[in-house]
């Protein structure tokens, strides 16, 4: 039997752990490390960034939740806009894919900056990376995006191998371009740090005014559903009703599950999976041989691109695996994947297969 020396014998004969064992307790020191970071995320800014007592805000405070409003609404019409804008015939790269780029770059910016706006007012960090960078990216719809090209939804004249292929594109083109975003925004931002000092406290009425804006704003989407023509229903205004519930939820399991364990931050990975099965049991309705009503295909279409896109988030997603590092990353990032891909074939799948729903949206739109 081979034994290995844990201990050396200092000058006066004492016993000292060996340079190999404080290696390795260094390393799971620093792994440990890289994991709590990427299970805190959606915290506030709090102590670790050398923030004050006074100014330190619990998650699920007011002013908390307040803030994700009206970040969940911008970042909404930022992903819709975004894929309006590029959405065209003859586009050389899939439209949802910028959405993805741009919120991960603000998400970069974000984390780099964390302590400095949590000097200022601490929502406001919630507010640009769980509210509008959340929001703007979405899981969700890039499964769905990863299963429509394996089974070909879009009937182009190619085989099987080309199918496995687009499915493999979609994949890791969004996932690489997440990742390089992500720490193009953060390096931008270490760049212009130095230039930003130590902000002063936000004033009361700034605080306040803020939380009281954020709540009248997302009361504004009420009206907007109801007042303005039918006809923006599918297009926004649904997504826009559903879009804080959907962040909101997405925060509390983070808050809630991120910390359990220490292989993964499940709350990401629940949300995402969670938003994923959601999507994909709408799409079943939206495109069953007998579609529901003109209002109810709006709803579906508002609860996709609203709450299951809030739901759901690559730009925390990238993050976590960026701070995770090493294996625990890519354990994290394979679970993902697989893991929405799963709800995809069970529920869409399935649908499919057994003539329930067809590959092509059935529903109309007013």
């Amino acid at each position: 039997m081979i034994t290995l020396n844990t201990v050396s014998m200092d000058a006066n004969g004492k016993a000292e752990p060996s340079s190999s064992c404080v290696a390795a307790a260094e390393g799971l020191e620093e792994e440990d490390l890289h994991t709590r970071r990427a299970e805190s995320i959606d915290i506030p800014p709090g102590v670790e960034e050398g923030i004050r007592p006074s100014k330190i805000y619990e998650p699920l405070s007011f002013p908390i939740i307040a803030v994700l409003m009206p970040a969940s609404i911008f970042g909404v019409l930022a992903r819709l806009g975004i894929n309006a804008l590029m959405d065209f015939d003859g586009s050389s790269v899939f439209s949802l894919v910028y959405a993805q780029a741009v919120g991960c770059l603000f998400m970069g910016f974000g984390l780099r900056l964390k302590e400095p706006i949590g000097q200022f007012y601490a929502p406001l960090y919630t507010a640009i990376t769980t509210g509008f960078c959340g929001s703007l990216t979405t899981f969700s719809s890039w499964q769905l995006d990863v299963f429509n090209a394996w089974i070909n939804a879009g009937q182009f004249d190619r085989g099987g191998l080309q199918d496995f292929l687009d499915g493999v594109g979609v994949s890791t083109v969004t996932l690489s371009l997440s990742l390089a975003s992500l720490a193009f925004g953060y390096n931008i931002a270490s760049v212009i740090r130095p230039f930003i000092g130590r902000p002063q406290f936000a004033p009361r009425v700034f605080r306040y005014g803020f939380s009281l804006v954020s709540v009248l704003v997302y009361a504004a989407t009420f009206f907007t559903y109801f007042l303005l023509s039918k006809d923006y229903r599918h297009q926004a205004t649904a997504a826009l009703l559903f879009s804080f519930p959907g962040t909101l939820t997405r925060y509390l399991l983070s808050i809630a599950l991120n910390q359990r364990i220490k292989a993964f931050p499940l709350g990401t990975l629940a949300a995402n999976t969670l938003g994923t099965a959601l999507l994909a049991a709408f799409h079943v309705i939206q495109s069953t041989s007998n579609p529901p009503s003109q209002n109810a295909c709006s709803l579906l279409q508002g609860l996709i691109d609203g709450y299951c896109g809030c739901l759901t988030t690559v730009s925390t997603f990238a993050a976590e695996i960026r701070d995770l590092g090493g294996n625990k990353a890519c354990r994290y990032t394979l679970l993902s994947w697989v893991l929405g891909q799963a709800m995809m074939v069970l529920i869409f799948g399935s649908a499919i297969w057994t003539g329930h729903a067809r590959e092509q949206l059935t529903c109309t739109f007013q």
